[in-house]
């Protein structure tokens, strides 16, 4: 195996795995605000004496900051480096832990988790990191990208129960501010394990090859801008398509008679097999390119929401919930490679947020929807009908795409 260069010329060695172990382990611990936001929801409603509803605005205003940061705090990796964002999420996240705390009020409270803990705090352990991580393996790019973003869902399997263990035992308040000592004690030994700046092209590459593309930068036959829109509006129609399971899987098994404890662990099935997924999908990734990883996913995809609708029994929903897990966790991930196969990487930053911002928008909105035709309906079988619709929509941008990326391979050379 040939030791990829550095910034600085000289072989990586050994250093890029390290890197790679670093920012997994640094996703999973920034995901502790978005995790908290959730055990928290019913304890601080009710301390606050406000309804569900806005007890569940600490997660929401979680999402936009997350978001949104991601875009800003990338676009401050492509210029500074990694550890400057990552460095500032090792302060502003257990600062927002911390300051949640010691909140008087839901306001306060919203506030720390929304900015400190979302914007400046988890934002920069997700897409900035998945795009540092893509620089630093060529071969192997889309495994690397799968095993790092997995670090997302393994948070999910993790932080839960630990979390509600010790709200059980100390408190929501104590455990919050526990937590945030625990976040600054891991995050910024792993932050500067990741120092060193990669080499940077300046042209995207060529799928599959470390060539770089020449001519005007119009990918795909697009300009830069209306490529991005496409790969943001794929975003929107996969998430908007996942959300629906997975948002709502634990009231749809509840709804049609099983207990809660049997609900919990379909999300649970989803979520852990969704890290198998995140593996897998990186390593066919790195043999088919992002643009077919993603429409494979999405058409599995599809046709596991299809199969919501006709069997729901409780042996089939733990069956379809694995399937679930296994054909949606890899689809996110595939944005990524796609970006960083079209785009020039001194971009890769910004572009990767931009494009997982729309993801969790169409998770946001996704969820949403769901439980609106449901509150018209009665029924969960609109929302599964909806979800499939966003998925043909991604589908068809991923098709075409593909199409277009076919057409523009470079003709063989007969001898």
């Amino acid at each position: 195996m040939v030791a990829e260069p550095s910034a600085s010329g000289t072989p990586v060695g050994a250093y890029r795995y390290l890197r790679l172990i670093a920012a997994l382990v640094l996703m999973t611990v920034g995901s502790l605000g978005m995790y908290g936001a959730i055990v928290t929801l019913k304890p601080v409603g009710l301390e606050f004496g406000v309804s569900r509803g806005m007890a569940s605005l600490p997660y929401m205003l979680f999402m936009v900051g997350f978001g949104t940061g991601g875009v800003a705090l990338g676009w401050v990796g492509d210029r500074w480096g990694i550890i400057v964002p990552t460095c500032l999420a090792s302060f502003s996240l257990p600062a927002g832990l911390m300051a949640a705390s010691q909140a008087t009020d839901l306001f306060q409270f919203c506030l720390a988790v929304g900015v400190l803990c979302g914007f400046f705090g988890a934002a920069a352990t997700f897409s900035p990191v998945v795009s540092d991580i893509s620089h630093w393996f060529n071969r192997r790019r889309g495994l690397a990208v799968g095993i790092v973003i997995s670090g997302s869902y393994a948070g999910g399997a993790i932080w839960p129960p630990i979390v509600q263990h010790f709200i059980d035992l100390h408190g929501w308040r104590d455990t919050f501010f526990g937590f945030g000592i625990f976040a600054f004690c891991a995050m910024l030994p792993l932050s500067a394990v990741l120092y060193r700046r990669p080499s940077i092209s300046p042209e995207p590459e060529l799928a599959g090859t470390a060539r770089p593309v020449t001519g005007p930068p119009r990918p795909l036959g697009y300009s830069a801008t209306q490529l991005q829109c496409l790969v943001c509006a794929a975003g929107i129609g996969c998430c908007a398509a996942m959300a629906m399971p997975q948002v709502h899987i634990v009231a749809y098994a509840t709804d049609l008679g099983y207990a809660a404890a049997r609900a919990a662990e379909m999300l649970s099935l989803m979520l852990g097999f969704g890290i198998v997924s995140r593996l897998a999908s990186g390593w066919i990734s790195d043999r088919i390119g992002g643009l077919n990883t993603l429409l494979l996913g999405s058409f599995l995809q599809c046709l596991v929401i299809a199969a919501f609708l006709f069997w729901d029994s409780l042996t089939a929903l733990y069956a379809i919930s694995i399937a679930f897990g296994l054909s949606q966790g890899g689809i996110v991930p595939s944005y990524a490679i796609i970006v960083r196969t079209f785009f020039p990487s001194r971009e890769a930053g910004s572009r990767i947020g931009m494009a997982l911002l729309f993801t969790i928008l169409g998770m946001s909105l996704g969820g949403w929807m769901a439980g609106a035709l449901y509150d018209l309906t009665g029924s969960y079988t609109v929302s599964f009908i909806n979800a499939i619709g966003f998925n043909i929509v991604n589908m068809a941008i991923a098709a075409r795409l593909l199409q277009r990326s076919k057409a523009q391979m470079p003709a063989p050379v007969v001898a």
